[in-house]
């Protein structure tokens, strides 16, 4: 039998097969249960912004409410039993919550599901953590990809070339040759850590993998979970970018630079107005470089924070096939984010080292 007949003969059952998914997605989900009046598929997911704390435990059951006030300290997690006291080593210690906490969240529930860090707390969240496996990945990959090098390349090798001389091909025709070669270093690993983060986010071991209450089945908090979607990632990102830009300016005018901003030059001559002016065009030059921190922060974390969202309502209101495409979007969406995030960069490079701009 010929592959194509073959091929032919399997295309039929396979659509066959995808169209039956669908609508057996359609009728389990929550669209469909809410018609027959049955519980879903998929129980009803809760979204949470603010990243979880995973370690260390003190804190983790602190924060996502399974002590007896999330709003503690440490210190109100499981204590011992006190000598005599028979009840100490079964029950919890509690902390009397605030007097408002009860009108504000019902008099069924006194407390908040899941409360944020505090400016000074930490612990080790599910972003964090899953921030050091993309970057353990990305090490990996690349060290295994050129590990024995030669001038005839495998696979992986070949593919490893193929995409850091894309990169490099990118920045050529931005910023010209010799820049994009002085740039690739930053701008490669700000391009590489925002595509890995957002391709393994889509790894279903990042839904599936989590701390549950004892006793209880539910998901309180995620092991691993999207930088992108933890808002202090792209920040920082966002910073390193600024930062990388503002040095390289610098490097190439000296404090020439700064003439972009703290233009002086018709004041300090006796032209008032013009040099007025020429203050009020740097004072918008200085404000738009701090924009551009703020910019670039909420484009990622936006974009990121409403694919996760997407997946999540989509698999509750029809699980199987229908996610399928949200997923390939997902694939789009991470590849374009990082392309934007290094171009981004590259173009205010560009803008920067510049010599008409500043003489």
């Amino acid at each position: 039998m010929k592959p194509q007949s073959l091929l032919k003969r399997l295309l039929v059952p396979l659509a066959l097969g995808l169209v039956i998914l669908a609508l057996s997605g359609c009728f389990v989900g929550a669209i469909g249960s809410a018609i027959r009046g049955t519980p879903p598929f998929v129980d009803q997911p809760e979204i949470h912004l603010p990243p979880q704390p995973v370690y260390p435990q003190s804190k983790r059951d602190l924060h996502l409410g399974l002590t007896e006030y999330a709003g503690g300290d440490a210190k109100d997690t499981p204590a011992a039993a006190a000598p005599g006291d028979s009840h100490g080593a079964t029950e919890p210690a509690k902390s009397e919550a605030p007097k408002g906490a009860e009108a504000e969240y019902g008099a069924a529930e006194a407390k908040p599901h899941a409360t944020p860090l505090g400016m000074t707390e930490f612990a080790v969240t599910n972003t964090m953590l899953a921030a050091w496996l993309g970057t353990l990945v990305i090490i990996l990959f690349f060290v295994l990809g050129t590990r024995r090098r030669s001038l005839v390349p495998g696979r992986f090798q070949g593919l490893v070339e193929t995409l850091v001389e894309g990169v490099l091909g990118f920045a050529t025709g931005v910023v010209g040759p010799e820049m994009a070669r002085k740039a690739l270093p930053v701008v490669g690993t700000i391009f590489f850590f925002v595509l890995f983060n957002a391709l393994l986010a889509l790894f279903p071991f990042y839904q599936f993998l989590g701390f549950v209450e004892v006793g209880g089945h539910e998901i309180k908090a995620h092991l691993l979970r999207s930088p992108g979607t933890d808002v202090n990632m792209p920040m920082a990102l966002a910073l390193v970018s600024f930062a990388f830009v503002e040095y390289w300016g610098l490097r190439a005018h000296g404090f020439a630079y700064m003439k972009k901003f703290f233009p002086l030059g018709k004041l300090l001559k006796g032209n008032i107005l013009g040099g007025l002016i020429d203050l009020f065009v740097g004072f918008l030059e200085l404000v738009s470089e701090l924009v551009r921190v703020v910019s670039f922060t909420f484009r990622l974390f936006g974009n990121m924070t409403a694919g996760e969202i997407l997946v999540v309502m989509v698999t509750f209101l029809a699980p199987f096939v229908f996610i399928q495409i949200f997923f390939a979007l997902e694939l789009l969406v991470a590849l374009i984010q990082s392309v934007i995030f290094a171009g981004l960069t590259l173009v205010f490079l560009s803008v920067a080292v510049r010599h008409e701009e500043h003489h």
